[in-house]
């Protein structure tokens, strides 16, 4: 992601340095554009040893006159952040007042704008400055305002710039958000539990990880997230995800089907039984005898199934539909994967085998290769959140 850093006239400018390593950690670039003011509380040579870039604070550069064109700024960047902004900065972008050459980037910019404002509290509280304030608001500015809760409370928090690494976490988030904004995301996640009678079941070993993760990365991006879970203790946290509990196959069949032509792309990585008791009990069975012996029937085929429902192109005004599935193997993985994406219509599947330590049930890290018509890419062993946002990125190549 590309940043334009605006750096106002403010004591607590010295805290961009932070913000610069938040972001350059993160793998963004930043670029750095300073008003005059600025100059006065941090050298532009600390923050170009930060950034490896020049900094940018005139119209034109003092030695040879090339010109900064904040037309291009606009262009480059993926996120604009002024931090600190002052009160004098947020009124000349609210009223347009461009008197240098972080006001004309802004006045230029394309992309999602960002405010850390940073005054005294009286400043801050002024009539002016909180119209000043809704104006950019209204105009779709973010404004990241200042630290409060019990600072706030001895009258020093409100108007002190908000730190660094909640800056970048919500700039970094909200960008983020806007590559899945508009689209809808079935998910099936977690076991599914086949009665035999009131209190036992046949079950696996599914804790529901990763489809949650999946589920929490696509909310994350913006996307309405429909999550078919199965029997767990886990919960997502994100208000964009709608969770569909179920306990067994049938029911998260019933869901699945049912929620699927409304999605732009379904992810099927519950662990769903395939087969199921014929009967069921309706009272404890009884240890009688020399054993119990149980007769199991296929259930229905959730992948297959939403293969056939798949739209391959738009049609009555709605999208195609893109549909990843999972396959845990234990072996003849990748032939047994790539039959499974063939016979049953998926656009991707993702193999994981039960052979690569710490990978499959119960474990918080995951080992999978993505494997799609146009080839494979095999990843490493790395946490289920990593590997859900691996998958994720396929999936926006696929939509």
């Amino acid at each position: 992601m590309n940043i334009v850093l605006g750096i106002t006239g403010s004591i607590a400018a010295y805290k961009a340095c932070t913000l610069i390593r938040e972001f350059v950690k993160g793998g963004h670039e930043v670029q750095v554009v300073i008003t005059p003011a600025g100059k006065e509380f941090i050298t532009p040579v600390t923050l170009s040893a930060l950034t490896s870039k020049p900094v940018i604070s005139d119209f034109f550069a003092q030695r040879d006159g090339t010109w900064h064109s904040h037309v291009q700024l606009g262009l480059w960047a993926d996120a604009m952040v002024v931090a600190p902004a002052t009160a004098s900065t947020l009124a000349k972008m609210a009223h347009g007042v461009a008197d240098n050459m972080l006001i004309t980037t802004y006045l230029s910019m394309r992309a999602p704008v960002f405010v850390a404002p940073a005054m005294d509290l009286d400043m801050w509280a002024h009539a002016a400055t909180q119209a000043n304030l809704a104006l950019l608001r209204q105009r779709g500015v973010t404004v990241i305002e200042p630290a409060s809760g019990e600072l706030a409370s001895h009258l020093v928090g409100k108007g002190r710039m908000e730190e660094p690494e909640a800056i970048a976490r919500v700039v970094i988030d909200s960008v983020a958000a806007t590559s899945l904004r508009g689209r809808r995301v079935l998910i099936t996640a977690g076991p599914t539990y086949e009665r035999i009678d009131p209190v036992r079941f046949i079950g696996n070993y599914s804790s529901g990880k990763m489809g949650i993760a999946l589920a929490e990365e696509c909310a994350r991006r913006g996307a309405q997230v429909d999550l078919v879970l199965g029997p767990t203790a886990l919960r997502p946290t994100h208000p964009a995800i709608a969770v569909a509990d179920v306990e067994s196959a049938h029911q998260m069949w019933e869901a699945a089907t049912r929620l699927f032509p409304e999605a732009d792309a379904a992810i099927l990585c519950a662990a769903v039984a395939d087969f199921t008791p014929d009967t069921v009990a309706t009272q404890k069975l009884r240890r009688e005898g020399d054993g119990l012996t149980l007769r199991l029937r296929p259930t229905e085929d959730i992948a297959a199934t939403l293969g056939r429902m798949k739209r391959t192109a738009p049609a009555d005004g709605a999208p195609r539909q893109v549909l990843v599935g999972f396959a845990l193997e234990t072996h003849d993985e990748r032939a047994h994967a790539l039959d499974k994406l063939q016979r049953k219509h998926l656009d991707a599947i993702v193999l994981n085998s039960l052979q690569d330590e710490g990978a499959g049930f119960r474990h918080d890290t995951n080992k999978v290769t993505i494997i799609t018509p146009a080839g494979e890419t095999p990843f490493p062993l790395k946490p289920k959140t990593e590997v859900a946002a691996d998958i994720i990125d396929t999936l926006e190549n696929l939509l």
